[in-house]
C-alpha cells in the first residue's frame, strides 16, 4: 500500500463534552473543576490523530446540520477532507465525567435520525471513495433509522472491491459488522463476552474466544484490555503487549487512538512487533491528556523503545519475548 490514504467512516458522530471531577456522587450536585467541548464520535478520533500522525484522512458518515461548525472547524484545521453527508437536525452531545481516580461515566445522547435518502447518499459517497482509498476505518454506534444489516452490506460491499476495513463497535452493530468479516476487528472483553454469548474472565478465556472469532474469518482480532495491554491474533499467532504504567488523566479516545496506531503501521507496513508496540504506546500516552490528538511523537517513540511485546500460545497465556 503505497499512499497513505484513509477513510474514517463515524455514523453517529458527537459533541464531546468532557468534565473532570473529584468523586462522582449520584443524586446530588456535582462541581465539574475542568471542562471542555470537542467534536468527537470514534471515526473522527481516529481521523484526527491519523492526521496528526500525517496520514491523507478522509472522513465521512452522516453529520447534522444544526451544530455542524466545530467538526467542520476541526476538519480545516486538521487538513481532514470532509465527505460527511449533512443531515437534518443535530449530532449528538456525550457527557464524559472523569474523576480523579481515572474512572469515566460516559452519559451518550441519542443522535440524528436519517433517511433513507441520506443512506443512499452515503453508500454513494463510500462507492466513490473506495475508488481511490484501501483502506477504511468503520467505527461507533449507529444513528436512528440504520440498521445493522446495512452496516454489515457496507463492510461487505468494501472487502468485495479489496479494501481493508478496520471495525470497531458494539452491542447490535458489532455482531452484524463482525458476520461480514472485516480485515481487523478491536473489541474488549465486554464486547468480545457479548459475541461469545458467555462471560470471559480470564485472559485463556480470552484467547479462546478470540480464536472462535478469526474462524469465522477475520484476519485480525484485537481485544484491548485497557491497563491490562492489548491481545493481537493473526495468522494463528497470538501477540500481546501491555502499555507502562502512566499517570491517568482521562482514558476517552484511548482505544480511538490504538486503533490509529494499527492504521498507522498497516499503512507504512510495519512488522508485527513494531506495529504493536507503536500502538501502545500511542494509546498509553493518549491517557495522560484530555483531549484525542498527537501532542508530541518524539515522546511516543521514546516510549515504544520501553514497550515489549511477546509471542504467546493459548493454554499459558505466557510467551517469549521479542
Amino acid at each position: 500500500m503505497t499512499a497513505k490514504r484513509i477513510v474514517t467512516v463515524t455514523l453517529n458522530p458527537a459533541l464531546d463534552m468532557t468534565g473532570a471531577m473529584g468523586e462522582l456522587k449520584p443524586g446530588a450536585v456535582n462541581l465539574i473543576q475542568r471542562s471542555n467541548l470537542n467534536p468527537g464520535g470514534k471515526g473522527v478520533n481516529v481521523a484526527k490523530v491519523l492526521a496528526e500522525l500525517g496520514a491523507e484522512v478522509s472522513v465521512t458518515g452522516f453529520l447534522g446540520d444544526d451544530n455542524q461548525d466545530p467538526f467542520a472547524h476541526l476538519f480545516e484545521q486538521k487538513g481532514i477532507k470532509d465527505r460527511f453527508v449533512r443531515v437534518h437536525g443535530a449530532s449528538r452531545i456525550n457527557v464524559k465525567l472523569v474523576e480523579e481516580t481515572g474512572r469515566v461515566t460516559d452519559l451518550n445522547f441519542p443522535g440524528v435520525e436519517v433517511s433513507e435518502q441520506n443512506i443512499a447518499a452515503l453508500e454513494e459517497t463510500l462507492l466513490s471513495l473506495a475508488e481511490n482509498h484501501d483502506l477504511f476505518v468503520i467505527a461507533g454506534s449507529l444513528p436512528g433509522g440504520l440498521s445493522p444489516a446495512r452496516l454489515a452490506d457496507w463492510i461487505a460491499m468494501l472487502r468485495e472491491k479489496g479494501k481493508k476495513v478496520f471495525f470497531d463497535s458494539s452491542n447490535a452493530a458489532l455482531k452484524a459488522g463482525l458476520k461480514a468479516c472485516p480485515s481487523l476487528v478491536k473489541p474488549n472483553d465486554e464486547e468480545l463476552s457479548q459475541w461469545a454469548e458467555r462471560h470471559l474472565t480470564t485472559k485463556e478465556e480470552l484467547l479462546q474466544a478470540g480464536r472462535e472469532l478469526q474462524a469465522t474469518g477475520i484476519e485480525n482480532i484485537v481485544i484491548s484490555r485497557g491497563a491490562e495491554g492489548v491481545l493481537w491474533l493473526k495468522d494463528g499467532v497470538w501477540m500481546a503487549s501491555q502499555p507502562p504504567r502512566m499517570k491517568v488523566v482521562s482514558t476517552v479516545g484511548a482505544g480511538d487512538t490504538l486503533v490509529a496506531g494499527m492504521c498507522w503501521a498497516e499503512v507504512n507496513e510495519w512488522d508485527r512487533e513494531t506495529s504493536l508496540s507503536f500502538a501502545i504506546a500511542l494509546s498509553a500516552l493518549a491517557v495522560t491528556q484530555v483531549n484525542v490528538g498527537v501532542d508530541d511523537i518524539a515522546q511516543v517513540e521514546a516510549l515504544q523503545r520501553e514497550i515489549s511485546v511477546k509471542q504467546i500460545n493459548d493454554n499459558e497465556g505466557t510467551g517469549v519475548e521479542r
